[in-house]
């Protein structure tokens, strides 16, 4: 199977990024094509460090670790035992925009969440996937969270 077969979702273990995962590993099963997971660590990456000790000043190797065990849990809410056969997980360093839109050269789909962790909630998209949307050299496929269509019927 080609490289430029696989779809890419980006992961920061938001709810966000659990729907986009789990409809990322639907299109990949139909798709029969690889399912590759990137988590981005930033320089200032803040959520991850919220989930260190407070009196700890984090490593990169303690927020690599955070980071992998938050898709580990996206992945257990998305998938439960069900996990894609051929699915990679891959931690990127740098911010997660750029990143997810260099990783989208060689894929034939990327899937973000609308919104991730931070940002104002009036927003109608997050600025990851805005810039993923407008810059992405794939299809980009943004999810939203299904909570936000009955708050809206309300």
């Amino acid at each position: 199977m080609n490289a430029d077969q696989r779809i890419v979702v980006g992961v920061d273990g938001s709810v966000f990024s659990t729907k986009a995962l789990r409809l990322a590993g639907r299109m990949a099963r139909s798709l029969d094509a690889p399912l590759e997971v990137v988590t981005c660590l930033g320089t200032s990456d803040l959520f991850l460090a919220s989930h260190l000790p407070e009196e700890s000043t984090p490593t990169t190797t303690q927020l690599e670790e955070t980071a992998k065990r938050l898709v580990d849990e996206s992945l257990e809410r998305a998938f439960g035992g069900d996990v894609p056969a051929g699915l990679t997980r891959t931690v990127k360093f740098g911010p997660p925009a750029k990143v997810l839109v260099e990783e989208s050269r060689d894929a034939q789909l990327l899937v973000v969440g609308r919104r991730g962790r931070g940002g104002f909630l009036a927003q109608i998209m997050g600025s990851v996937s805005g810039a993923c949307a407008a810059h992405a050299h794939c299809p980009v496929l943004v999810v939203g969270d299904d909570e936000e269509k009955r708050q809206a019927a309300e």
